[in-house]
């Protein structure tokens, strides 16, 4: 095996590794009933009042329609969200966040930001903003290919 080989392979086992404990984690911190995937979705519709179609939503993620349809009915259930028909295209829907979902969503950043500023806190802040713009572009690598 090539040494590029061995550091991509060694690479991408701590970024699957590091991904893993991050989501168990941030499971553990959420409010009780809050999944990951639906803090992720109100986090995401939270700036501005955004709306977006669940297959924006979908594509936004890289979960199928299916899975994305899935947690939005129980976000919808949950009051977290409206869907309504898209005025343009009634064949589609728009999702957007409701009080309540910003509410539970302004809720769930409280829960985890501890964890997460202790982390931060430990690395140190320098080394965390230099490793953005490498995780950014991997993220953007990935996503192209």
């Amino acid at each position: 095996m090539s040494d590029n080989n061995a550091l991509a392979i060694s690479l991408f086992g701590e970024i699957l590794m590091a991904d893993q404990l991050a989501r168990a984690r941030l499971t553990k911190a959420l409010p009780k009933g809050m999944e990951l995937s639906h803090f992720s979705v109100l986090n995401h519709l939270a700036p501005g009042g955004a709306e977006r179609s669940p297959a924006q939503l979908a594509k936004t993620f890289h979960v199928t329609r299916g899975a994305m349809t899935n947690t939005l009915h129980k976000l919808e259930t949950a009051g977290y969200i409206h869907i309504r028909p898209d005025w343009d295209d009634a064949r589609r829907k728009i999702v957007g966040i409701s009080p309540a979902g910003r509410s539970a969503r302004d809720q769930a950043l409280q829960s985890i930001a501890p964890m997460i500023s202790e982390i931060v806190g430990d690395l140190g802040e320098a080394r965390v903003r230099a490793a953005l713009p490498i995780l950014r572009e991997l993220r953007l690598k990935l996503e192209d290919g």
